[in-house]
């Protein structure tokens, strides 16, 4: 939602923030659900050898929130967690508003160990995982209702961690029936009003508990509704299991990660929308000024930035000028590192973590260094924060920080720390090219190109996730490998030829030609890679069908949810 409210760890929650702000944009009517997290993710140090140490991102809620009080309960191990709500409110440029509701446990009535359930981002074990679990899916489900959203008419699952959600619906459906046998007709109601959006092909991102644990946790009755309904897999609770069986609309976030998925759940009917990012949060303000003047219409209507195409080159290579000046400049406030504003400037910048290959750039050091003295000098700057107990990932940042080291003198190369989103949007926006070089094919979209995009900045990326669509070789930017299996050799020469042998060449001797490339990742990915579009999506394929891009006044309907850091459950505005 903001840097302030730092309820967030990546992608997923960034992206569940940007489909809200759309929602505000478009008059949509959407709320979203998340857990409140008042320890936030994590404040990120790093020692001068790249050594990650973290602490908890403390943060008060009262001073951005606005408290509505205890609404609900859930039942764990036996025991009732009372549980309140904050509300956030999300403004769009047409005056809508869309409210982010955030669960909170923390009360005096609640056991210790149960205040501590919306503590902290990515804490505990398996027992507090699902704990969360319970509160995100069945307790959102019970708040929503308190707030006088009982006519929803879809839910939105993303990942699922909220798939409980779905055991809520089933028990109301079940509600007053005279026999408790889970007839298909009952599943078969839950799933009409379900959407399920799986957002990585990485295992770590699907959720799955012992049966054992299930059982305890959520009780006898729910236990054997659970069964009774087919929703264990393979002896256990699979979180992503259990929201394809209940949903009747599912997607993966890229053309290519449909595929993928489909690869992955067999029998399920995967569709594909492609991410995109909100596009006015994401454009620095000299941008901003410019499609202001060009595109009048383009804050409430992303398509047209389309017309792009015929803003003067020189006119966004300025703005970009402006751009990358303002973040050389917070970047020496920042690190006390005088970067030149004349030396092209690649960036690299999102979780770390081992499969997103950060150092693949520093593959072959000595051919880095002689493209820099032969071809044209470079600048390198990183960022992006570890899981705390992803000791690979925290490797890799130490492994960049070595590269640096050996580099020194020839190719500034500076690790920002405590990657946030206005760090992120400095970088996305003030970089003159961004560099993403995932392992095929475990990037299922990635957005930080598409934010590059919208401020003219081409990428140099793996032919993987969202990259698949953007690409056009020379155009929009430049690809990295030639789309197969993973080959990091073959990957890491390719990549030193096109900064040798192209882009490092137009950049110092055709300005002009890498100006129009500039307006080109403008036009054609900035007007296609953003939320509103894909919201519009989401409405016509996944809410309703029957809209064919547009709604009814007074329509009930949607709950966007997330479940890894900020996100949700969307749908109609709470009272």
């Amino acid at each position: 939602m903001e840097s302030g409210i730092p309820t967030y760890s990546g992608g997923l929650g960034v992206l569940a923030g940007d489909t809200l702000r759309a929602a505000a944009d478009l008059g949509f009517p959407i709320v979203g659900v998340t857990l409140l997290y008042r320890n936030g993710y994590l404040r990120q140090n790093l020692n001068a050898s790249g050594v990650q140490t973290e602490r908890p991102e403390q943060w008060d809620p009262s001073e951005k929130l606005k408290n509505v009080g205890p609404l609900s309960s859930v039942t764990i191990e036996g025991r009732r967690v009372r549980i309140a709500a904050w509300c956030y409110r999300i403004r769009g440029v047409s005056g809508h508003e869309v409210p982010v509701v955030l669960l909170d446990t923390d009360l005096p009535d609640n056991a210790p160990q149960d205040r501590l359930l919306t503590d902290s981002l990515y804490g505990g074990d398996d027992v507090h995982r699902l704990c969360q679990e319970i509160v995100l899916g069945i307790g959102g489900y019970g708040v929503l209702r308190e707030l006088g959203c009982a006519s929803i008419s879809t839910w939105h699952m993303n990942e699922g961690h909220s798939a409980l959600l779905t055991l809520a619906l089933l028990e109301d459906q079940l509600t007053g029936q005279a026999q408790t046998p889970v007839a298909d007709a009952d599943i078969e109601a839950v799933r009409k009003r379900c959407v399920f959006t799986t957002h990585t092909p990485v295992p770590a991102g699907h959720d799955q508990f012992s049966r054992d644990l299930a059982d305890r946790l959520l009780g006898g009755d729910r236990a054997r509704l659970l069964e009774a309904a087919g929703c264990y897999h393979n002896g256990s609770l699979n979180m992503t299991f259990l929201a394809l069986r209940c949903s009747h609309y599912i997607n993966g976030v890229a053309m290519r990660h449909g595929e993928i998925s489909r690869g992955m759940f067999p029998g399920y009917p995967i569709s594909a929308i492609t991410n995109g990012v909100h596009a006015v949060s994401w454009t620095a303000a000299p941008f901003l000024a410019l499609f202001d003047q060009h595109l009048a219409p383009w804050r409430r209507d992303n398509r047209y930035l389309r017309y792009a195409i015929g803003i003067p080159a020189d006119e966004i290579r300025r703005a970009h000028r402006e751009t990358k000046h303002a973040m050389i400049e917070a970047l020496k406030s920042r690190t006390g590192v005088q970067l030149d504003e004349r030396i092209l400037t690649i960036g690299f910048a999102r979780r770390a973590a081992v499969y997103k290959r950060p150092e693949l750039l520093f593959s072959d050091i000595e051919r880095l260094k002689w493209i820099a003295q032969h071809v044209g000098p470079l600048q390198i700057l990183y960022s992006g924060k570890a899981h705390p107990r992803d000791q690979q990932g925290k490797e890799t940042i130490q492994h960049i920080f070595a590269a640096a080291a050996a580099l020194k003198g020839m190719i500034p190369v500076v690790y920002i720390e405590n990657y946030d989103l206005q760090l992120g949007q400095m970088l996305t926006s003030g970089v003159d090219l961004w560099l993403n070089t995932p392992r095929p094919p475990e990037e299922a979209s990635g957005t930080s190109g598409m934010k590059a995009a919208l401020n003219g900045v081409p990428s140099l990326s793996v032919l993987d996730g969202w990259w698949i669509e953007g690409c056009i070789e020379g155009v929009t930017g430049w690809a990295v490998g030639a789309g197969g299996p993973a080959d990091s050799g073959a990957d890491a020469s390719s990549l030193y030829g096109k900064l040798d042998s192209t882009i490092l060449p137009m950049f110092y001797g055709k300005p002009d030609d890498y100006g129009k490339i500039m307006r080109f990742c403008i036009a054609l990915n900035g007007g296609f890679f953003n939320t509103q579009r894909m919201l519009s999506q989401y409405i016509s394929n996944a809410y309703c069908a029957e809209c064919q891009g547009h709604w009814p006044t007074g329509i009930d309907n949607v709950t966007v949810g997330t479940g890894e850091a900020s996100g949700a459950h969307a749908n109609r505005p709470a009272a």
